[in-house]
Formats: structure tokens, C-alpha cells, sequence
């Protein structure tokens, strides 16, 4: 799941919706008292320059300064990738910028975005920086007796990249495009392979209390990757009963995620209190999907949901 890019266009929607509150959003849409009879009573008489209106101030955020998110939920997500049973496990939130540095969490890791863009005024914005993440993966509570026969794996530490690209007011005043690609590599001998993730994610607020975004992405891991979760050696056939399968590498699965948020306050701008709810539809592809593992044990089609409580300061 992209969450790196999900917050940071959750970052993009908040100071958005401050403008749906903003008189500049509606100058254009409003006539002046000057011509709103004009029709009526002939041309308009000149105006003094002491009438010219005066672009307002754009309002201020806690976000216009360093801060900070935490939060914390609970999710509903598959014991295994492939398995068709679920376990509850806990959703923590992390986000923020210092000095222009965004940082946040991403799935069991953490991401920070070296690029310091103008918030307010890019319309073009760059994301790039280092991501680490843990893969948790068949290390406990399995909950299928024969992938459980085929041992428990090792936690794999990934180290590496996220970058991309948000284009901002695309569709409206207030929205956001962002197209990323984020790559690990397992420097902890659990699996000795990689994973490439790239995404495309769209975010708008519908109000100054709520907004949603909406991601699209795909997994593509190597051969070391799919052997270590999907294969099943003569040993492994012996202890489960399921037979011998050689998984390759290739595009492992692809999906949706939604974010939905809500400020408590009815104003995102001013921080405090807020609810977030997450869901997600992922299909397992390839050998992924035709490993004993999912096609005899679990299922190709893989949900999740989740939601929790934040804070931002």
C-alpha cells in the first residue's frame, strides 16, 4: 500500500480545503455591487482605486509551519498474502515535516521526502528520499495448518527508494495527482529479493473537515521473492500435503486503496482531532496466484479494512 503517497496527498487536500473556504475561491463567481444591475440602469460609473478589491490572504495552517500527525487504529487484513483467513492487527500513524522535510509512515516502515518544494505555491511537486519497511509476511499467526507446516519465515528488512510526481488543481481548485515509484531490496536475508511498487493516487477535499483519496498500484518482486513466500520445495510437500510448486518472479499483484478523513473540529487547518477510515482490494497475479499456497489454501483476492484516530499538532 502506497502510503507514502496517501499522506503526502493528504497533506495537499488538507491546505486545499482551506481554500474552499477562502474568498478568493468565489471572487470570480460573485458580481461586484458596480455591475450587479448593470443590465437594468446602463453602463457602470468608473470606480476610484480605493474600490479595487484586494486579494485576500491565503489562511493559516499548522501545516504553514513544522508538525506533526500520530494516530493509532486497527486494520482487518489477511493472516498470509494469499490466505483466506483475517486477523485483526493494529494501524499506527505517523506523519510530518521539519524544516521542509516530510517524513511519515509506511505500512511497518518509515519514508522521508528529501525534496523541499513550496507547498502553497508548486503546482508541480517532486517526491524523493530513502524508505525502509519490514516484511511481516508468514512470520506469525498463519492460521492455515498446512502453509503453516511449510515454516514460519524470517522478518525481511527492505531498504530504499520512494520518488515522484504530484500535479496539483487538475480537475478543480482544490485537487491533486500524484504518480510514484517506490523500491526495496531485503537486506536481512529473509527473502535476498525486491519489490517495485509503482502508483498512481488522486486526492480532492469535499469540504474543509473531509477528504478522500483514492490509489491504484501493483507489486512486481523477483524470483528470489516469489520462491521464499510462494514456492513449495519436496520438504515443504512432504510436511503440508500440498504439491511441489517452482514460483518465478514477476508482477506479483495489483489493487485499489481508498482513504477516507474526517476532522472532529470541522476544520482540518487548525490541527487537533481527526478519524481515518482505510480500505483496500488487492488480486494476487501469476505464480503468486497459481502457488498451492493461495489456489489449494487461500483466495487470489485479498481485502483489507481499517480505521483509527489522529492527532496533528
Amino acid at each position: 500500500m502506497p502510503y507514502c503517497n496517501i499522506w503526502f496527498s493528504f497533506r495537499l487536500a488538507i491546505l486545499a480545503a482551506g481554500a474552499l473556504s477562502s474568498p478568493a475561491a468565489f471572487a470570480q463567481a460573485q458580481p461586484s455591487p458596480d455591475n450587479r444591475d448593470a443590465s437594468a440602469s446602463g453602463p457602470a460609473a468608473p470606480t476610484s482605486d480605493a474600490a479595487t478589491p484586494v486579494a485576500p490572504t491565503p489562511p493559516k495552517t499548522i501545516f504553514d509551519r513544522n508538525w506533526v500527525a500520530i494516530g493509532a487504529g486497527a486494520g482487518y487484513r489477511p493472516s498470509y498474502e494469499g490466505s483466506d483467513s483475517y486477523n485483526i492487527g493494529p494501524a499506527p500513524l505517523i506523519q510530518g515535516s521539519v524544516e521542509g522535510f516530510d517524513f511519515g509512515a509506511r505500512g511497518p516502515g518509515l519514508f522521508v521526502d528529501l525534496v523541499r518544494d513550496s507547498k502553497r505555491a508548486n503546482k508541480v511537486q517532486f517526491i524523493l528520499g530513502p524508505q525502509i519497511l519490514l516484511r511481516l509476511d508468514r512470520t506469525g499467526r498463519i492460521n492455515d495448518i498446512a502453509v503453516e507446516a511449510l515454516g514460519e519465515r524470517d522478518t525481511g528488512i527492505e531498504l530504499g527508494f520512494t520518488s515522484g510526481v504530484a500535479f496539483k488543481q487538475l480537475l478543480s481548485p482544490f485537487d491533486s495527482l500524484t504518480l510514484s515509484l517506490n523500491a526495496g531490496w531485503d537486506v536481512a536475508g529473509a527473502h535476498n529479493g525486491s519489490v517495485i511498487t509503482p502508483s498512481v493516487s488522486y486526492s480532492t477535499p469535499l469540504s474543509r473537515a473531509i477528504f478522500v483519496n483514492l490509489s491504484l498500484s501493483a507489486d512486481r518482486v523477483d524470483d528470489n521473492y516469489a520462491q521464499t513466500y510462494f514456492s513449495i520445495d519436496a520438504a515443504g510437500s512432504a510436511a503440508s500435503g500440498l504439491p511441489q510448486f517452482n514460483a518465478n518472479g514477476g508482477w506479483k499483484s495489483a489493487g485499489a486503496f481508498l482513504v477516507t478523513a474526517f476532522d472532529l473540529s470541522g476544520n482540518a487547518l487548525d490541527g487537533g482531532f481527526s478519524l481515518f477510515g482505510l480500505s483496500s482490494y488487492n488480486r494476487l497475479l501469476g505464480d503468486a496466484k497459481r502457488s498451492p499456497v493461495t489456489s489449494i489454501r487461500g483466495s487470489a483476492d485479498q481485502f483489507f479494512v481499517g480505521g483509527g484516530v489522529a492527532f496533528s499538532f
